[in-house]
């Protein structure tokens, strides 16, 4: 019975790290011939990812090993950040891998890397090992699809930013129907992310093949442009999605066991949930603004809400103490809405999604937030902040009939500017709208959480494409 090795790279983000290795665990329960090898990144003074992967259990089939830590230019902006992180990286992933060529007797040869969808560089190391390098994208098929599109368009046509801002909506292949302009990412938009977008689109177009966090039967469309698209259909993609870790062990300062305590006593799918992942956050106008809403709309609630970091920094934001939160709500909120909801900083968002109580997710749309919500069978109201999210956010309300709309355009930039100011009256209109027990999106995302949970079961789709990428690795050998 012939063994590969196979080495992993990561992005240094809590969402790309949790899918990854969760895709790390799905490969190596699937085929126990594999040895998986993660090679961990981290920004400089940062915490958020020792916690997540001292929890793994380790084995002679998954390894985790930190790569040294290196420092970044003071004031270095967050797309150069980026970029540099990864560079700086290569050689040691070099000497990793070394190390692993030396254990093949035991382990078995090198087969493949699989890398971040933001580390594509590193399959120039893959090719200096004469192995394949794979990417594995944490977002969607149709936010793939549209990526390599505007990519080829920039490349191809001429195109420009200033061209697309002119336009309304844009024909994409990945997408049934027109996408609206300004739904689409941040660094897609922005001229002063012309030559990142360029080179990360371009990155997207390296790899031997792609596979995705997502899975057929949500994104039937999308897959099937990947085969009769001629843009598109060059690039092999494996949807063996959904990858979730239903509870991560991540630090908290929130006790979630009180908050679970307090979901048992409310009636089923009451409760709306309001979680804008972990970067998401709002400065003061917005947050009364969500109070007022939440008030005037009299429902249950848990809302994480949490303190935006200091501007053009790159941690994550913190939770607020008691007394900062009093003085940022508007007077008495606390008091009167005592009975019928919590205000907590982070917490479980799965654990949460998971219980009966919950009847609808306020959410930034993040694309890990979007799967967990469907296999939860969880209603999202729509409110992206950055990234993708918007384009995450169209595809989840307009194309897939899966959400309800409350800002699809709303933006924040990367210094925490934000382009408006969501009304209450439009938030609570989105909260009542998301827990409509009679809606047609609920009775859509009730059915989708069926299919989420077949899929990776035997003659599912995402089965069947997990089984062909084993095949491909397996044949490097």
């Amino acid at each position: 019975m012939k063994k590969a090795q196979v080495v992993f790279i990561p992005f240094p983000g809590m969402s790309h790290l949790v899918s990854t290795l969760e895709f790390a665990k799905l490969l190596i329960n699937r085929n126990n011939r594999l040895r998986i090898t993660v090679l961990v990144m981290k920004f400089p003074h940062t915490t958020d990812t020792d916690v997540y992967t001292k929890s793994l259990p380790i084995s002679d089939s998954l390894q985790v090993i930190n790569l040294p830590e290196c420092s970044l230019p003071p004031n270095t902006d967050r797309a150069s950040a980026m970029t540099t992180l990864v560079e700086s990286q290569k050689p040691h992933v070099k000497q990793a891998v070394s190390n692993l060529t030396a254990e093949e007797e035991q382990h078995g040869p090198l087969a493949a890397f699989i890398v971040d969808m933001f580390c594509t560089t590193m399959i120039d190391v893959a090719k200096e090992f004469s192995v394949p390098g794979l990417m594995f994208f944490t977002s969607g098929v149709a936010s793939l699809g549209l990526i390599l599109h505007l990519h080829t368009l920039l490349e191809q046509d001429n195109f420009d930013v200033t061209q697309l801002q002119q336009k309304n909506e844009l024909a994409v292949p990945s997408f049934a129907n027109m996408v609206p302009v300004n739904t689409l990412p941040s660094f897609i938009l922005h001229k002063e992310w012309e030559s990142f977008f360029k080179s990360y689109g371009g990155g997207l177009k390296k790899p031997d093949g792609i596979i995705v966090n997502s899975f057929e039967e949500l994104e039937s469309h999308a897959v099937q442009s990947f085969f009769s698209h001629t843009d598109l259909a060059a690039l092999p993609i494996y949807p063996v999605g959904p990858l979730l870790n239903p509870e991560p062990k991540t630090k908290s300062s929130v006790d979630s066991d009180d908050i679970i305590k307090w979901l048992d006593d409310q009636p089923p799918s009451s409760v709306v949930f309001l979680c804008f992942g972990t970067r998401g956050s709002f400065y003061e106008n917005q947050i009364q603004e969500i109070a007022h809403a939440i008030e005037n709309s009299g429902v249950r609630f848990i809302w994480s809400l949490r303190k935006p970091s200091p501007k053009g920094t790159m941690p994550a934001p913190s939770d607020y103490p008691l007394s900062e939160l009093v003085s940022l709500l508007p007077e008495g909120f606390l008091d009167c809405t005592t009975e019928i909801g919590k205000v907590v900083g982070w917490t479980s968002q799965a654990q949460i999604l998971a219980h009966r109580a919950i009847g609808g997710f306020v959410s930034h749309c993040g694309w890990n937030s979007i799967l967990e919500s469907m296999y939860f069978g969880v209603p999202i109201a729509a409110w992206p902040l950055f990234a993708e999210q918007q384009t995450n956010a169209f595809e989840l309300v307009c194309e897939l009939k899966l959400g309800v709309e409350i800002a699809l355009d709303y933006r924040v930039g990367f210094n925490g500017e934000h382009n408006y100011v969501v009304t209450a009256e439009k938030i609570e209109r989105g909260i009542k709208s998301v827990l409509d027990k009679d809606g047609a999106v609920r009775k859509n995302v009730k059915e989708m959480s069926k299919k989420s949970k077949k899929t990776l079961l035997k003659d599912g789709s995402s089965y069947i494409y997990l089984g062909n990428l084993i095949d491909y690795i397996m044949n490097q050998v």
